[in-house]
């Protein structure tokens, strides 16, 4: 999607605040009476968040493992993005929840890396790294080094990211890649997370 873009700085994929702010996506939620599933319980959809004062997607269900959004849409089309920061401004919902991001190497062997909330240590296996990820209350703002993950699980190096997958429970206010880690100070406005001051 992205492979014969110029690639520097900012990448976004996500923006909760855009037109279509899932254009690049496709979502998926169960289907009414799949595993004794209410469909009502699991939904994808643009909320407001009080705390921020801004639209967000939200995905909720009681099961994470059938409610996503997965980029770019097409099972068979990647995202050839070779920026090496993945950062997602999340809400934690204070529910299970999940991301997976799949991988190039340089030698052509795909890998994939999969954080959650609710696993407690690191498994590394053939082609994919599974690995615990610790969320603040309320707003969270992840930054995943590829090039580091790829480096200590396989011993070979990031080339580029060809797939993002967001799975519930979580509010999402954008998910973008760079290509190195920049300061509260360098972020362009709308990159940055405005939290309320607190006037007391």
């Amino acid at each position: 999607m992205f492979r014969n873009t110029f690639q520097s700085g900012f990448l976004s994929i996500l923006y909760s605040l855009g037109n279509e702010p899932l254009q690049l996506w496709s979502c998926h939620t169960p289907k009414e009476g799949q595993e004794g599933h209410n469909s009502n319980e699991a939904h994808i959809e643009r909320v407001a968040d009080d705390l921020i004062s801004s639209t967000v997607i939200e995905l909720v269900s009681p099961n994470l493992s059938n409610t996503y959004i997965t980029c770019p849409p097409h099972p068979q089309r990647t995202l050839g993005i070779k920026l090496p920061y993945l950062v997602l401004i999340v809400k934690n919902l204070d529910q299970y929840f999940s991301f997976e991001i799949q991988v190039l190497d340089d030698k052509d062997e795909t890998r994939r890396f999969r954080a959650s909330n609710y696993q407690m240590t690191t498994r590394v296996k053939p082609y994919i790294t599974t690995m615990p990820m610790r969320l603040d209350p309320g707003w969270n703002q992840i930054i995943f080094n590829l090039g580091d993950y790829v480096k200590k699980g396989y011993g070979t190096n990031y080339s580029e990211t060809s797939r993002v997958t967001i799975h519930a429970n979580c509010r999402i206010r954008r998910i973008y890649f760079t290509d190195r880690i920049y300061g509260e100070d360098e972020l362009p406005a709308e990159f940055k997370l405005f939290l309320p001051i607190d006037k007391n």
